[in-house]
């Protein structure tokens, strides 16, 4: 992983988290309704709802959030129609960027994403512009505490895993993206407790920030996209993301 850590990443976002919940629960409402309006509200029968709602408990969405939702999506013909867009551009110092959104109004959405590129330094490009610099993968983190690595290895790649990694203080096990559900299901059943199970854009090589400026515009854009309500991900090969203090 280029020696690319996620865990001091993850805590401080959960820790923004913490304080914008609200808006963690409007985007993962949201992808649960599309996954509802597309497969119906079984997640026994709709593998992408049942992904959805794992990572909402990942995020502490409560039950009954997750089950009116599903409820309101199953039931309701009038809602806003919502369409998956990727875009794809370069933040400074060549950084390749990946945006995953949920829009209703894809003008606006294109606007705010162009507007968050230029403001910082970067640029917004074309369809593969970028994605040739990442792989699509299923990533499940498992925190290293407690855990007997090889026997987590075992069990990982007994279930289907097609690799398995150490990163700083995670377990890092990579699946098939059609394999992320099954996988994480089984690591589950035998009582391992997961921080985050999804499909990821994964960079095949990351670049690093030297300058402070740039480090600050780079997180700042991010910042920016994550603060966007249409923003459901933001994938990016910056190594030293962990340089940005926010």
């Amino acid at each position: 992983m280029s020696g690319h850590s996620k865990w001091s990443t993850i805590k401080r976002k959960k820790e923004k988290t913490d304080n914008q919940r609200a808006k963690v629960f409007t985007k993962i409402g949201r992808e649960i309704a599309v996954a509802v309006r597309e497969g119906g509200p079984d997640p026994a029968g709709n593998s992408k709802l049942k992904d959805v709602i794992a990572k909402a408990k990942a995020n502490n969405v409560p039950n009954d959030n997750i089950e009116r939702i599903i409820k309101k999506a199953a039931g309701d013909n009038d809602a806003d129609n919502y369409e998956e867009i990727i875009y794809e551009g370069y933040g400074p110092c060549g950084i390749a960027v990946v945006v995953e959104a949920l829009t209703d109004n894809r003008n606006r959405t294109a606007g705010d994403v162009r507007h968050y590129f230029d403001k910082y330094g970067g640029n917004m490009g074309q369809s593969g512009s970028v994605m040739f610099m990442f792989n699509r993968q299923g990533v499940i983190l498992i925190e290293k505490e407690g855990v007997n690595e090889d026997k987590l290895m075992e069990d990982a790649l007994e279930a289907g895993a097609m690799d398995f990694l150490t990163d700083g203080e995670l377990f890092d096990i990579r699946t098939e993206t059609s394999d992320l559900g099954p996988i994480r299901d089984a690591l589950e059943a035998k009582g391992y407790t997961l921080i985050s199970s999804q499909a990821e854009y994964v960079p095949t090589t990351y670049t690093r920030i030297d300058n402070p400026d740039d480090i600050k515009a780079m997180g700042k854009m991010l910042e920016m996209f994550e603060d966007n309500d249409d923003v459901q991900a933001v994938w990016h090969n910056w190594e030293n993301e962990d340089d940005y203090e926010g």
